[in-house]
């Protein structure tokens, strides 16, 4: 199909290494090559899939003639800081709710949220419900209006019709990537927590024709959920962009049971194998996202899951900073 993108502005470092892990490959593969798309090098400070979403999202919100950008998140968003990066680099007033009670120690993504001159409130005890964050954001918007500007107001991990523009581009650098690499067919693994990155590879691979098969697994939340919120987010897609699929909407493949303890805590095998991946192929992963990912993805290649095919592409979605506030769980 020939997609007509909606605007834009060049925020990431495109397009990202595609990269083998002879190591891990030799160690786990089961005879299959495992690649790493890394998106964690899209610039901005190290700011990982969301720069990649970012850039249809503030180019809306320019359109729209908006000065301030308003989203929500866990005190340690990767998305957050993201927002916070970008809308200082724009000239945009940027404004963060982030669920819990403020802390005492700043560290981490919310560090760099300060730095970046970012407004913060923390919300103690508020889930952020679709319903409630409708009210909320809201309630913020008429604030700044009242003081003669306007917000747009940006979903959790910028994951709506407008957000999954990133990872639908995505798709098809990962076509160019395999072409480059001589690989016919793959498996693609990502971290999915919003859903946004897994809606716009899946819906990627079938607008652009790419030979592979794309696999979330769910850091929260569990399958039923995501491969509802990935629905939805195909079909605000399409109603928002008057978009028709040669074919039913795909539906999302989700990887449940590696969700652990809960959002953002992780046991002691993810903490072992960050420090693995760190020691034996310089590559950095996060407990809240990629290290469960890899970890689900190492489980399921010895399962025989991905056997249909010899490579296997983990989209490394960045998060390198959510290793700091959680420190104290490595043995060093």
């Amino acid at each position: 199909m020939a997609i007509s993108y909606p605007p834009r502005i060049a925020l990431a470092q495109t397009p990202t290494p595609l990269q083998l892990l002879p190591r891990v490959s030799e160690l786990y593969g089961q005879g299959c090559r495992i690649w790493v798309k890394r998106d964690d090098l899209t610039g901005a400070a190290l700011s990982g899939n969301k720069i990649r979403k970012l850039e249809f999202v503030v180019a809306a919100a320019r359109e729209q003639g908006c000065d301030t950008l308003i989203t929500c998140g866990g005190e340690q968003s990767n998305h957050c800081r993201a927002t916070a990066l970008v809308g200082a680099q724009l000239g945009f007033h940027v404004h963060l709710l982030l669920r819990g009670k403020a802390p005492q120690d700043i560290d981490g993504n919310l560090l760099l949220d300060h730095l970046a001159g970012a407004t913060i409130n923390h919300y103690a005890g508020r889930e952020f419900s679709s319903d409630d964050l409708e009210q909320v954001f809201t309630d913020w918007q008429n604030h700044y209006a009242s003081q003669g500007h306007k917000a747009y107001c940006i979903p959790i991990g910028a994951s709506d019709g407008v957000g999954i523009w990133g990872y639908i581009a995505a798709a098809q650098e990962l076509q160019g990537d395999m072409q480059a690499a001589q690989i016919s067919k793959a498996n693609v693994v990502c971290a999915t927590g919003s859903g946004g990155t897994q809606a716009g590879l899946t819906l990627g691979t079938v607008l652009h024709d790419v030979p592979m098969q794309v696999w979330g697994v769910n850091v929260c939340e569990d399958e039923a959920w995501f491969v509802n919120k990935i629905a939805a987010d195909i079909a605000d897609w399409q109603q928002r962009y008057q978009q028709v699929l040669p074919g039913p909407a795909p539906v999302a493949k989700v990887i449940d049971g590696y969700v652990g303890p809960g959002y953002g805590r992780a046991t002691t095998e993810i903490f072992e194998l960050i420090a693995e991946l760190a020691s034996l192929e310089g590559l950095v992963l996060d407990p809240v996202y990629t290290g469960k990912a890899f970890y689900g993805m190492l489980q399921e290649i010895a399962r025989g899951r991905f056997a249909d095919c010899e490579d296997i592409i983990f989209v490394h979605t960045g998060g390198i900073y959510g290793l700091f506030p959680q420190r104290q769980n490595f043995s060093l």
